[in-house]
């Protein structure tokens, strides 16, 4: 049998042996969501590590680097002359340098804004990236902090860099802190300010402030001394965010000015409301500090929420009062570039009309001791002047800018009853302006524009007061004149310029018209007939006691031209039911001088009828009355001449008024014509009324005026 041949047969091959466990794990590691995971985890250890180190060495080795990378951000000079630490404890940022200095500017008076002898402070770290910079709490020891302004009011010291304009000063929130032996100076070019403040120690048990902060301090103000002490008082401040309570006093220029508040930490004052109270012997002394200028007042005393926003510091719920007058309303100062403005609103119920004496320049305290005479001369003007002659601030007004609202309600006054008076002022540019001045004077409005332009040299002031129908019973009662009778009433206007730096100067060179216009009323006969100096008319109603029947007025004008302070009667004419009333001569602004003269013409037969001028002299402070003129004498002697010579009879018809005198056409009158304008019933020019001008005469002192009948 024939061998088979051999089948060759390979055996399968064995199957691969699985992956090692630890391939398939780097595998699995090697994708992005693995990556990241491992980078994060590298991230944390590497930041635990470097926690670690900073925690064990407590980062002293940084010192030099804080030194150049603070310095370099600040552009300053950062200097640790000991013992310095830089690191978290636990999550905020622990911070300790002892001898640490921060350089100022090159242009500031002192070498250092900060130098301390230790800091030991711990800061919230999202504070410095988020929000304002807070602290946890603050050990500082025998620091001293200078922040100044300079010249140019561009840079301040606290500003790092090389920006211009400067930051506003923002100190960061401090909940807690250990004071001890910290001075600070502050110095402002614009505000002229410079203070030097002294902290007293202060030390925090179980996480409280448990004494108060006491600091004292002196400086200057726009060269006005003043010296200050105070408070942040905290019994109860934790360490999150302390509330202190502020006092403070402060003593200047004989004003003492009291603050009190709650403030949210230690060093946080914007938008806070603060009490304020202030008393002195004159708020012009008071706003003077700041370099606003007021009228001087008396006596005062005022209270008010004082809230500081960036540049604005706003009183509100002001009450108090000056002299005898009541005050309150709300203003604010406001720091504008490049001047302060002021912005007030305020209200007086009663004021009492010594109080007013300052708006024309008096001082109150002599007018109410001495008198208006007295009050001028104080202020230069010459003997027996009412005018003041006190100059205006002309360089003061120049530092700030003014918007006032100002409501009065009743003016206390013996003579002429005043109330109701709105005062709008503005100073904006130099120019001061008082639009609209309205008021109610009796039963009558009083409005007034004043504008005083003190760009222009000497100072320009324009003056229009309107007077509208007024009652003169009303008006002049505290004058003497009846209201039982007298039923006339007068309006007017006064419209003048002129150029002086004082009230008296203005007007002496003042340029313009006044006009008083009376249409158809009553008097008291009494009044009107001892005007008139028609003593026949006068006997008679004496002894028929008929001195109450009323007089009745046609029209009158009392009007005169005013030339480079010389006023002239232009004209003073008055018709009335007998008579007509007529007057010349004028007065000066320049002298207060007074030199007028009225004389009555009848137009009815009357026995012992004066018909001469009853002359008015002297000045604005001491007028005179003078019924007994030399034309009057002169016709006294005729009178008696020709007693002598002919009968008893002849004597009496010397003061005979045969009643011819022309009645006057009311329609220029009472538009407040010139003498010119004026004429009779029957349309012709009137020869009684003069010609409205007057010159003035050296006569020693007194410079009279000439011009009269």
């Amino acid at each position: 049998m024939a061998d088979e041949p051999e089948i060759a047969t390979t055996p399968p091959a064995a199957p691969a042996p699985p992956a090692p466990r630890w391939y398939r794990r780097r595998y699995r590691g090697a994708t992005p969501l693995g990556w990241l995971r491992r980078i994060l985890l590298g991230l944390l250890a590497l930041i635990a590590a470097v926690w670690v180190i900073l925690f064990v060495t407590k980062g002293r080795f940084l010192k030099s680097t804080f030194e150049r990378v603070v310095g370099r951000l600040t552009d300053r000079t950062v200097t640790v002359r000991g013992d310095f630490q830089l690191y978290f404890a636990p999550l905020d940022i622990k911070f300790l340098a002892e001898g640490i200095t921060i350089s100022n500017p090159a242009w500031a008076t002192r070498p250092n804004l900060f130098d301390a002898k230790r800091i030991d402070t711990r800061i919230a770290p999202l504070s410095l990236i988020f929000g304002k910079r807070r602290m946890r709490w603050l050990d500082l020891s025998d620091a001293a902090i200078d922040l100044e302004w300079n010249a140019a009011h561009d840079r301040n010291t606290w500003t790092f860099g090389e920006k211009k304009g400067g930051k506003r000063l923002e100190f960061p929130i401090i909940g807690r802190a250990t004071v001890a032996g910290t001075t600070l100076r502050y110095l402002d070019s614009r505000l002229r300010l410079e203070t030097d403040l002294k902290f007293e120690t202060i030390t925090s048990r179980d996480a409280r402030i448990g004494d108060a902060v006491h600091f004292t301090g002196t400086g200057t103000v726009r060269a006005t001394p003043f010296r200050l002490s105070g408070a942040l008082m905290s019994p109860d401040a934790t360490v999150a965010r302390g509330k202190n309570q502020l006092l403070l006093r402060a003593f200047a220029a004989h004003n003492r000015i009291d603050v009190t508040g709650t403030l949210p930490s230690i060093a946080e004052i914007e938008d806070v409301p603060l009490k304020v109270e202030a008393r002195g012997r004159n708020v012009a002394e008071l706003l003077g500090i700041i370099g606003v200028v007021t009228p001087a007042t008396r006596a005062y005393r005022l209270n008010a929420q004082l809230v500081k926003s960036g540049i604005d510091y706003t009183f509100t719920g002001l009450t108090g009062r000056f002299g005898d007058s009541d005050i309150a309303g709300r203003f604010t100062v406001s720091q504008t570039e490049p001047k302060v403005h002021i912005d007030a609103a305020l209200t007086t119920r009663r004021l009492d009309i010594i109080d007013v004496a300052p708006f024309i320049g008096y001082n109150p305290d002599i007018v109410a001791t001495k008198g208006a005479v007295a009050a001028a001369a104080a202020t230069g003007a010459a003997p027996a002047r009412v005018m003041p002659d006190a100059p205006l601030n002309i360089e003061a007004m120049k530092a700030f800018d003014a918007d006032l609202n100002w409501r009065v309600g009743i003016v206390r006054s013996k003579n002429v009853p005043i109330s109701n008076i709105a005062l709008t002022l503005k100073l904006k540019d130099q120019v001061l302006t008082l639009s609209p001045l309205t008021m109610t004077m009796s039963r009558g409005d009083v409005a007034a524009d004043v504008t005083i332009d003190t760009r222009r040299r000497p100072a320009h002031t324009t003056y229009d007061i309107r007077l509208a129908s007024t009652p003169m019973g009303r008006l002049l009662a505290g004058f003497g004149v009846a209201e039982a009778g007298t039923t006339g009433t007068i309006k007017g206007r006064v419209q003048l310029a002129g150029d002086g730096d004082t009230v008296h100067d203005s007007l002496s060179s003042a340029n313009g018209r006044i006009a008083f216009t009376m249409p158809q009323g009553t008097f008291w006969t009494r009044n009107v007939q001892l005007a008139e100096l028609d003593i026949g008319t006068f006997v008679q109603k004496l002894i028929q006691d008929k001195l109450k029947k009323p007089v009745t007025i046609n029209c009158g004008a009392i009007a005169f031209t005013v030339r480079n302070g010389i006023a002239a009667a232009d004209p003073i004419l008055i018709d009335t039911e007998k008579n007509v009333i007529a007057g010349r001569g004028g007065f000066s602004f320049r002298t207060e001088a007074l030199d007028l003269a009225f004389r009555a013409d009848g137009k009815k037969f009357s026995l012992f009828s004066g018909q001469s001028p009853v002359g008015l002299g002297g000045y604005f402070a001491a007028p005179a009355i003078n019924p007994i003129s030399p034309q009057l004498l002169t016709r006294a002697g005729v009178g008696l001449g020709l007693g002598l010579v002919a009968t008893p009879i002849g004597a009496v018809l010397a003061f005979v008024d045969v009643g011819d005198a022309k009645a006057a056409a009311c329609g220029p009158v009472l538009a407040g014509a010139t003498a010119a304008q004026q004429r009779t019933v029957k349309g012709k020019p009137r020869d009684d009324v003069g010609t409205g001008t007057a010159k003035v005469e050296d006569k020693g002192e007194r410079k009279k005026i000439l011009g009269i009948f």
